[in-house]
């Protein structure tokens, strides 16, 4: 049986047991699954332990592969260009489609208090995340990371990026006598982390099953009925970018089908809806692209630590979705200008706050702020809280989704830079 099926199955069963015990209010089996979670939080650290050698490893021998430095460049220049791109595109969907449904004016004030009050010591522990979120001049600093090792223990992956690139860089223009003990080493660990995720994989299934059932088995029914139509329109927009706006690029961009594609990543995509997580699905991603969608090493080595770093289409989609909810439940008009505002500060926050811990919660704030619904925030959180879990889930999944669409883009336009240079046709023409 293939592993996405597996997965799929584990997923399925687990949302089956958890609706039942919450449903049926059996006590027993809530706590069944909250003492088999644990199995889950292993397999979402032993998948992220692997993350740092994997992308330090990866990184840097695709850095020192690629050679020319001005193919990095061009390679970056792409890739921070597609994902700004999307994410602006994914905003303005999920503020289109808040403004048409209107989710906020279907939330009574009674109702509105109550979950306020429910979730206020939770939002208000959050909000002080804001007190936390570095300056522009901060982050700019930020990316360079003072001690590299430091970054690996912090988790920093934007720094320890950075300084992988530029290692590689440096690496490339060494004498190959010298260079290619280095590399092969490198090249090593790589190969080792790749065993490393196929053992973990294994658990996949049993792990997916024990987060999914415990969750959903908290999952208040009645606070989902309150907030329903919310969860919806986010929901909505999430399926309509993942299935509308990034299989169209798919097809454009990477010359593929959307159909084969979306099946080909179908494991990667569970494994993010389980664990919440693009760095925990890093490794994952990786392998899936090199493996199974023909994309070098270079390229992916790049672009998907980048990506599960700065590329937030669907947190992003989420954001607004929220911010224009928020205004709604509070009766406060939002014009054309403090939407082009969300916009644009939604789209620059999900590089500027991409190295912060719960960098979604952070970017909800800042998103709030600019259009000057700061004092609602703790109160506008706390609201939403309640569904952000599963919310969280599915846009972790839109998330991976574009990094991998940006992987095979820049595969494709790579191939035909190879061959202009080389004089040979472009791979893709007859197509």
């Amino acid at each position: 049986m293939p592993l996405y099926t597996k997965i799929l199955l584990g997923l399925v069963a687990g949302a089956g047991a958890g609706i039942a015990a919450n449903v049926l209010g059996l006590a027993w089996l809530q706590q069944i699954f909250t003492a088999l979670e644990p199995l889950g939080t292993l397999f979402i650290r032993l998948i992220t332990m692997i993350v740092v050698p994997l992308v330090v490893a990866s990184v840097l021998v695709g850095t020192a592969s690629l050679g020319d430095l001005r193919r990095l460049g061009r390679i970056g220049g792409k890739a921070v260009a597609y994902y700004l791109g999307t994410t602006a595109a994914a905003v303005s969907l999920g503020i289109v489609l808040a403004n048409i449904v209107k989710p906020g004016s279907r939330i009574d004030p009674a109702t509105r208090d109550r979950l306020s009050a429910q979730f206020s010591g939770e939002a208000a522990s959050r909000v002080e995340a804001l007190q936390q979120a570095p300056s522009l001049g901060e982050v700019l600093t930020g990316l360079i990371p003072r001690n590299p090792v430091q970054a690996a223990a912090d988790f920093d992956m934007l720094p320890l990026i950075v300084f992988s690139v530029i290692f590689g860089a440096a690496l490339g223009a060494v004498a190959a006598d010298r260079r290619a003990p280095v590399v092969a080493f490198f090249d090593g660990v790589n190969q080792a982390s790749m065993v490393v995720i196929e053992w973990v994989m294994k658990l996949a299934p049993y792990a997916v099953f024990a987060l999914i059932a415990a969750v959903v088995s908290r999952f208040g029914l009645d606070l989902l009925r309150s907030l329903l139509v919310y969860a919806l329109v986010v929901a909505a927009g999430l399926v309509l970018h993942a299935l509308g706006t990034l299989a169209v690029l798919v097809r454009v961009l990477g010359g593929r089908s959307p159909v084969e594609f979306y099946r080909t990543i179908a494991p990667v995509g569970l494994v993010a809806f389980s664990t919440s997580s693009s760095n925990a699905t890093l490794p994952l991603t990786m392998k899936t692209a090199e493996e199974q969608l023909g994309v070098s090493k270079e390229v992916s080595a790049f672009a998907l630590p980048l990506g599960a770093t700065i590329n937030m289409d669907g947190t992003s989609l989420y954001q607004a979705v929220a911010t224009v909810f928020i205004a709604q439940v509070y009766g406060i008009p939002l014009d054309i200008g403090a939407q082009l505002t969300i916009v644009l500060t939604a789209t620059l926050a999900s590089i500027g706050t991409a190295g912060v811990p719960a960098a979604g919660l952070v970017m909800l704030i800042v998103v709030l702020n600019s259009v000057g619904l700061g004092p609602h925030a703790a109160a506008g959180i706390a609201l939403i809280l309640g569904v952000d879990r599963i919310l969280d889930m599915m846009r972790t999944v839109v998330n991976v989704t574009g990094d991998l669409v940006c992987a095979v883009f820049l595969m494709r336009t790579e191939k035909a830079a190879i061959a202009a240079g080389s004089g040979l046709p472009d791979p893709d023409s007859g197509r």
